[in-house]
């Protein structure tokens, strides 16, 4: 059996490498999608003052720092028995917005893009922001620079810093709004909102105008039937910041609705011995392996997971492109590559809510924090760009992180993940054929989920499930160190 490995995959937030191998025919027999490094936040969070967690966590990653911090402090307000003011929670969600933009355009144009604009088979030089900029022009690689600093300065009026925002407190925001700068923030929304106008008819006719493309969007390759969840409204219409997490199933129809307090009853997680991700499924059809369909327990989240679970969106412009979405590729959505076009109807969204929010005189207002009741047990979960993001804390008396839960949205997208680098290498490698631009295709399976394992890569426990063994000059076994026993409970 012949074995090819693609170590580094590129373009993605963090490390990990793909195993193929081949029969003897030179046919797929298997495909692994395969993450070496550790993180262990769970762990060493134990003892930290509650309080701190939405500054710690946000350290996870530096491209979804804003998601950790509000999920974090959406968990500190509950096991504080407190909720934000009305002006607290609109803040959140503005800043919010600032977030979902700049995160949106930065994987569209700097990550995924490049094999649509440049070419699936384009050289390994070319597929990059460099060669989007040399093809599309300077002027456009201008705007697209500008409007994702126009998500980071949003941030930072509202969080802080751009990065690893400080604003987060239980029960509110640590800072309020002036007229001056939530002006400059209209104005930037503005441009946002048509920026993202931009983006989606440049995706039109770049992609879907050119047959090529829409045949790989819809071929077999990159097709998965899989469940797919997110938060939806009282409406059921999109909300990053807040509501229900409703799962649809791969007929479309609603499998569960519940608060996210409820997930725990709802979201196992599994453990394989060959990585350190961990592989969330619905325990109500249980663990079935890395397999699709409705008998599968797996499940998407991330752009194409709401686009699958929403009736709609609140903002009319970005309705309208999610309407046309599913009059080209039906509902559910199960193409893969249709995650592009899903995030690019989502920058429109956010762009359209955080000039709504901007407009909105009650941001304006002093009302910033609510009073904090005892130290108890509190979740928070938000949408975060790459899909759904818990944060579970169980507190001690004075206040410091007992427990620690945080299933990430690359953690709730890891089994579909490794499926979809599956389907890819059996739908491109025949007959033992590979080169370059056969395995980029393969990585445009993952790629398109926009991963982020620095976040999602962790193991449970605790622990390495790197077990090393310890021996003295005598050869004696002295000590064992790591390894992931076989069964764990989280709480």
């Amino acid at each position: 059996m012949k074995r090819i490995t693609i170590d580094p995959i590129t373009r993605l937030e963090g490390h990990g490498k793909i195993e193929i191998f081949l029969n003897d025919s030179g046919d797929v027999e298997n495909a692994y999608l395969q993450i070496p490094e550790l993180r262990g936040f769970e762990k060493f969070s134990e003892g930290r003052l509650a309080e701190d967690m939405p500054q710690i966590t946000s350290r996870i990653c530096g491209v979804c720092p804003v998601s950790h911090h509000f999920a974090s402090t959406k968990a500190i307000d509950a096991a504080f028995n407190t909720k934000p003011t009305e002006t607290a929670k609109k803040l959140r969600e503005l800043m919010y917005c600032g977030y979902i933009t700049y995160d949106h355009i930065l994987h569209f144009y700097f990550l995924g893009g490049p094999d649509f604009v440049m070419g699936p088979d384009a050289s390994k030089k070319d597929r990059n922001i460099i060669g989007v900029i040399g093809k599309v022009g300077v002027e456009i690689g201008k705007e697209v620079i500008k409007h994702r600093a126009f998500g980071q300065k949003i941030t930072r009026i509202l969080g802080g810093k751009p990065t690893h925002p400080v604003c987060g407190l239980p029960g509110g925001v640590s800072k309020g709004l002036n007229e001056e700068e939530r002006k400059e923030i209209e104005g930037m929304a503005e441009s946002c909102v048509k920026f993202a106008q931009f983006s989606l008819n440049f995706f039109k006719d770049t992609v879907l105008k050119n047959k090529a493309y829409l045949d790989l969007i819809k071929s077999e390759a990159y097709t998965l039937e899989t469940y797919n969840m997110g938060l939806v409204d009282r409406n059921n219409n999109l909300n990053f910041y807040e509501g229900k997490i409703r799962v649809k199933s791969p007929l479309d129809e609603e499998f569960a609705c519940f608060e996210g307090d409820k997930y725990i009853e709802h979201i196992g997680e599994h453990v394989e011995p060959w990585t350190y991700m961990k592989y969330p499924y619905l325990k109500e059809i249980g663990w079935k392996g890395l397999t699709g369909g409705v008998d599968s327990g797996i499940y998407r989240v991330g752009p194409l997971g709401r686009i699958n679970v929403i009736d709609g969106f609140t903002t009319p412009l970005a309705n309208e492109a999610y309407k046309e979405l599913i009059e080209t590729l039906g509902k559910p959505v199960n193409s893969t590559l249709a995650y592009h076009w899903a995030r690019l109807i989502e920058l429109l969204y956010a762009s359209e809510r955080a000039l709504e929010l901007s407009r909105d005189k009650d941001v304006l207002k002093q009302d910033l924090r609510n009073k904090v009741g005892k130290p108890t047990e509190g979740i928070g979960v938000v949408e975060a760009a790459r899909g759904t993001l818990i944060h579970h804390y169980k507190l001690t008396e004075d206040a410091r992180i007992e427990k620690a839960n945080m299933i990430v949205a690359t953690t709730n997208n890891a089994g579909a993940i490794c499926m979809s680098v599956k389907n890819a290498a059996m739908g491109m490698i025949k007959n033992g054929k590979v080169d370059d631009g056969i395995l980029n295709k393969v990585e445009m399976a993952f790629r398109a989920y926009d991963p982020c394992f620095a976040c999602s890569t962790h193991c449970l426990p605790g622990t390495s499930p790197i077990e090393i063994s310890i021996y003295d000059k005598n050869k004696d076994l002295v000590k064992k160190i790591g390894g992931v026993p076989n069964d764990f409970t989280a709480f």
